[in-house]
């Protein structure tokens, strides 16, 4: 397998993690500034409030994009594992 390959498995991969982990990252990140402007407006300085709606928008989105998430993955290394013949020569 020559380096070019290499670097284009690998990319592919970064981008397949970037494109699953994305949609709960971005809705955590969205939930943490509302919830922070929400505390800085009113003053609450609560730790609970910071974490406990982020954990359950990320439980959430999980259950939801799941399935979503194991077809890519599972198709993705599925064509890791048919490109393997192929690697040798």
């Amino acid at each position: 397998m020559g380096p070019d390959r290499a670097l284009n498995l690998l990319d592919a991969m970064l981008w397949n993690a970037a494109i699953v982990a994305g949609p709960v990252l971005v809705a955590t990140l969205a939930v943490g500034l509302l919830v922070s402007v929400f505390q800085v407006a009113t003053q609450i300085q609560e730790i609970t409030l910071s974490y406990v709606p982020k954990i359950i928008t990320a439980m959430v989105l999980l259950i939801a994009l799941g399935p979503w998430m194991i077809a890519r993955l599972t198709g993705f290394a599925r064509s890791l594992y048919l490109t393997i013949p192929t690697l040798g020569g």
